[in-house]
This record gives structure tokens, sequence and C-alpha cells, in this order.
């Protein structure tokens, strides 16, 4: 039977037939904040995108926050797709109204990761409150945002130099303006996490204004001088792996090239994909960028 088994094995290599793709979930939050701004859906759908091409890889796209269905009348969660998920992501909304934070929902991501897969959040989405929440992120991609310890000032760090990283490859400095969280709530005695994007602020930067709170805080003010993760990545005991994203509040900077790798890096790496030597290399256009923004006013 085994012989069997090995020659049945060789003959669908031999015949092309490859194995089964890996499967990414991108959960895309509902639509906040005035055009251009928190475009969740059109990020994930460019992802998508650009990753359309990745031998080996399923790319499926959830609006609206967490996925639902209709059942007797009303709506429930649908977690068929991240059941069956290799890799979750995240881009949505934070806070109290965390698509993940639900009971249920950090229940099921934790036994998600506990099979190996990979985890990822983005922008607002790596801001949960303290507590559960808060622990489970720390389970999933070694640090948060946390609410008035974390700032959100309006900055532009310059991104100069990279860790020997595969999320890394062929990544180039860049700066971008945009709403770049730092001073993450990192767990106590835990292995660090590889910070993917760092810079240090100046001392105008933390002295604020933050975005809201307005700030500034005594702590992060003291920290002056301090190199600060604007994008981090973890390996779990527990084989998956997890990275946290800052930025990502103006969507228009997703045409940025180097920004935009180091993320599409992310997405592969966390999936249990190859990334290639020179990273996942996309072409963006104007018009890919203008399309499937949210109706806003």
């Amino acid at each position: 039977m085994k012989r069997l088994l090995l020659l049945a094995s060789a003959l669908m290599l031999g015949s092309g037939v490859q194995a089964a793709d890996r499967k990414l979930v991108l959960i895309a939050g509902r639509p906040s904040h005035p055009p251009g701004m928190h475009e969740f859906r059109a990020g994930c759908l460019l992802f998508q995108k650009c990753l359309a091409g990745v031998p080996g890889l399923q790319v499926q796209v959830h609006s609206n926050g967490w996925p639902t269905r209709l059942e007797g009348g009303k709506s429930v969660d649908d977690n068929t797709s991240i059941e069956a998920a290799d890799a979750v992501v995240v881009y949505a909304d934070g806070g109290g109204g965390h698509p993940a934070i639900k009971p249920d929902r950090l229940k099921l991501l934790d036994a998600v990761a506990a099979r190996g897969a990979g985890l990822g959040f983005a922008h607002f989405g790596v801001e949960v409150p303290k507590g559960d929440p808060g622990e489970a992120m720390h389970r999933w991609i070694g640090g948060f945002y946390e609410d008035r310890f974390s700032v959100n000032p309006m900055w532009s760090p310059k991104f100069s130099t990279f860790p020997d990283h595969p999320v890394s490859r062929g990544v180039k400095p860049f700066s971008t303006r945009d709403e770049w969280y730092f001073n993450m709530r990192w767990p106590e005695g835990a292995k660090p996490a590889t910070w993917l994007l760092s810079d240090t602020p100046s001392d105008d930067v933390r002295k604020g204004p933050y975005v809201w709170p307005a700030g500034p805080y005594a702590h992060v003010v003291a920290a002056t001088g301090r190199r600060e993760a604007m994008m981090w990545a973890v390996e779990r005991p527990d084989g998956g792996r997890g990275f946290g994203f800052t930025g990502g509040h103006t969507h228009a900077n997703w045409g940025d090239a180097n920004q935009r790798k180091i993320f599409l890096n992310a997405l592969l790496w966390i999936a249990k994909l190859e990334i290639p030597a020179g990273g996942v290399e996309s072409a963006v256009t104007a018009e890919d960028l203008q399309a499937n923004q949210d109706p806003k006013k």
C-alpha cells in the first residue's frame, strides 16, 4: 500500500498536478473616514489583484467586515473560509469595534492559529482593547496598539535599513506620509518580534499632536531618541507566523512600490509560500488605486 501511495504521488507530480493551493483570506473592514482613507475594501482587492499571478495561492476577500450569511432571516457568522484558511489578514477599524474580538471569533482564530495558520493585522486593525483581545494579539502577532499607551501621529518615517528576513526581500528605502502608529505594547518576557519597518521619531513627532487623542503623552515624550517599530513579524511556537503593519491609513500610499512590496511579501510569508529573491513584483496604475473605493460623503 505504501508503495502504491508513493507511486501515485510521483505520477501526480509527473503529470503537473500540484498540491492544493494555499488559501489567504483578507477581511476588509466596513467603510469609515473620508474618501481615500481607510479604504479597506479597495486595499484588499488591490492586494488580491497584485497576487493573482502567484503560483499556489488563492486569495479570497470578504468586504464589510467579518463574513456572514443569512440564516432564518438573521445574519450570522459564516466561518467556512476562515476555518479552511492557511492565513487570515484583518485590515479594518479596531478598538472596541474590531471585527475579530468577539469571544467566539477569538476562539476561532485561536484554533486557526493552533494548527499553524498565519495571522496578520493592518492599520487600525492592530488596535484592540486591553484584556483578552490584547492577550490574543500577543499570542498571534507579538504586539498591539494600546489606547493611550501607543500613539498615531501623521508623519513621514524614513525606512532606510531592513533586517535579513524573507519579508524584506527586494525592498528598497522609502518614506510615505501616513498615520504610522508606534510605541506598541509588547509582551514582557516573550521572544522579541522582528522589526521589519522602523525609524526614530523626532522630538516634534513625539510631542504631537497625535491624530486622537491629541496628546502629548509623557511616557512617549520621555522615550526621545528611541527607535520604534511600524511593522513587525513573529514566528509562533505553534508553527504559525504573524505580522502587524501600522500604516495603511492613506490609500494612495499603496502606490509606493516599496510599501506595497513589503506588505505583499508579508502576505506570502504568513501563508508559508516562498518569496522571490527580489520580492513580490507588482504594477499599480492610478486607475487601480481609484478602483473599488467605498462611496463616501
